[in-house]
C-alpha cells in the first residue's frame, strides 16, 4: 500500500513540474511577443520621421561654414613666429576707403592661376603698416585720389609657388601680358622673383591710384607686375602726366614712413617694420585674424 501511495505521489510531482514548465514557456513566449511588438513600433516610429526632418538634420551636419573649417585648420598650423597673426589686421577694418584688387587670388597674374595661400581676396598688413597706409590714403583723398591694393601680406607658401613656377620653362601662358620682353629664365637674376619676399614680413604693399569719385585707375604708364624697364619708378619712356602720377603716389607713401623700390613703381615697404626678420606663412583668410 505504501509503495502504491509513493508511486502516486511521484506521478503527481512530475505532473506539477510539467505544468509549471508549460506555464513558463507560455510566459516566455508572451515576453518575446511583447519585445517584438515594441521593436516593430520603434521601427515604425523611425520610418515615420518625415523627409523634411531628415533633410534638416543633413543640412545641419553639412552647414559647417568655411570659417569653422578654417578655424579647425588653424589649430593644426605648426607652432612658430611665422604663424603668429596677432600683429596683423585686415586693411578693410582700418580703412574701407582703400580699394582692393588682389591679383594673386585671381588667375590674372604672371603665373596664370590662383596662388598658393590666397584663400580670400583680401589684404592683410601689420597694424603699423596699415595705420600708415590709411594716413597716406587720407592725404590722397584731399587731392582727389584713393589707393588701390594689388597685394599686401604674402605667405611664404605663395613665394614658393612663384619659385616652382619659374622652374617650369614650358609654362609661359601669361608671357604676353607680364613679361613679353624677357625670357622667363632671367626673372630671378633680374630681381623680379626671389626665394623670400618683403611681402611675407607683412609691411610691404603693392598699390596704385584710383580716382576718388569714380574708382577708375589712374594712368601710371605701366601695369602691375609687368616685368621690364617700364616698371622702374624713374622710367623715362612715359608721358609727363604718367610720370607725375607715379610721383604723387610716391610722395604720399614716403611722407608716411614707406620707402619705394625703384624696380617697381607700385612697391612700398614700411621703413620701421615691426618684423624685419620674420617671414610669415599663414594663409590669407580672415578667419586667421580672429
Amino acid at each position: 500500500m505504501k509503495r502504491k501511495t509513493g508511486l502516486v505521489a511521484a506521478l503527481l510531482f512530475m505532473m506539477m513540474v510539467i505544468t509549471a514548465g508549460c506555464g513558463s514557456d507560455k510566459k516566455t513566449e508572451k515576453t518575446e511577443a511583447v519585445a517584438v511588438t515594441t521593436e516593430a513600433r520603434s521601427i515604425e516610429a523611425i520610418e515615420e520621421k518625415t523627409t523634411e526632418e531628415i533633410t534638416t538634420e543633413q543640412k545641419t551636419t553639412e552647414e559647417k561654414t568655411t570659417e569653422e573649417k578654417t578655424t579647425e585648420a588653424r589649430r593644426e598650423l605648426p607652432e612658430g613666429p611665422e604663424y603668429d597673426t596677432s600683429g596683423f589686421v585686415k586693411i578693410s577694418d582700418v580703412d574701407p576707403d582703400i580699394e582692393q584688387e588682389i591679383r594673386y587670388y585671381s588667375d590674372f597674374n604672371f603665373v596664370g592661376e590662383r596662388i598658393e595661400g590666397y584663400e580670400e581676396p583680401i589684404a592683410f598688413l601689420t597694424r603699423e603698416a596699415a595705420t600708415s597706409l590709411k594716413d597716406a590714403n587720407d592725404d590722397l583723398k584731399e587731392k582727389g585720389y584713393r589707393l588701390k591694393i594689388y597685394d599686401a601680406y604674402r605667405p611664404q607658401d605663395a613665394v614658393d609657388n612663384f619659385v616652382e613656377w619659374s622652374q617650369d620653362e614650358n609654362d609661359t601662358g601669361m608671357k604676353e601680358y607680364f613679361y613679353p620682353e624677357l625670357d622667363k629664365s632671367v626673372l630671378f637674376s633680374q630681381g623680379y622673383i626671389a626665394r623670400h619676399s618683403a611681402h611675407s614680413r607683412g609691411s610691404t604693399v603693392d598699390i596704385t591710384l584710383v580716382d576718388a569719385e569714380t574708382g577708375s585707375d589712374i594712368d601710371m604708364g605701366g601695369t602691375f607686375d609687368y616685368f621690364g624697364g617700364r616698371s622702374h619708378a624713374d622710367y623715362s619712356g612715359i608721358t609727363e602726366e604718367q610720370y607725375s602720377n607715379r610721383m604723387i603716389l610716391r610722395d604720399a607713401m614716403t611722407a608716411h614712413g614707406f620707402k619705394p623700390y625703384n624696380g617697381e613703381w607700385w612697391h612700398f615697404s614700411l621703413i620701421n617694420e615691426p618684423y624685419p626678420n620674420t617671414y610669415f606663412n599663414f594663409p590669407v583668410n580672415s578667419a586667421y585674424l580672429e
